[in-house]
């Protein structure tokens, strides 16, 4: 897929939007001095074109309960597409894994997975990871302090 051609103003109402995607129309307009009207209508090309890809909230995993955070290296017995598209089907059926990534190098995938404590990582680890057929090797990292999390995508050129 081929990027997006977008100029500095598209840029601007993106990094407007990463930061806050609440803003309303009328404020993120001010923000990057367009009029109302032409900022709703480049927001809906944004949105028509793909690169806006949706809104959502950013929820705190520790309000949550969730207070346990793992990378998760996955190496699997076998490569061909049957045994991928299953760890794949999987995978999105685990809500404990909350992005998992294809890989190059020695492991097949990272898991970033999510729990409350360290007895239910055990469990999510033992009854559903590497009770599969498919997986050959695991090896786990606790995360003990975020330095960096996501706050979107770099836009600078």
């Amino acid at each position: 897929m081929t990027a997006a051609a977008l100029d500095r103003t598209d840029l601007l109402l993106l990094a407007e939007l990463q930061r806050n995607g609440r803003l309303t129309n009328a404020d993120l307009a001010e923000r990057v001095h367009l009029s109302p009207s032409a900022c709703l209508r480049r927001v809906q090309r944004l949105e028509r074109d793909g690169v806006i890809a949706g809104y959502r909230a950013e929820v705190s995993a520790e309000r949550l309960g969730l207070g346990l955070q793992a990378f998760v290296r996955v190496q699997l017995k076998h490569h061909d597409s049957a045994a991928v598209a299953g760890f794949a089907a999987l995978v999105n059926g685990w809500e404990e894994v909350v992005a998992c990534h294809a890989l190059t190098g020695d492991m097949d995938y990272l898991l970033q997975v999510v729990v409350r404590d360290l007895e239910h990582f055990s469990r999510f680890l033992l009854d559903r990871l590497l009770n599969q057929p498919a997986v050959d090797d695991v090896n786990s990292s606790f995360v003990l302090r975020t330095v960096k999390a996501d706050r979107g995508l770099p836009l600078a050129g």
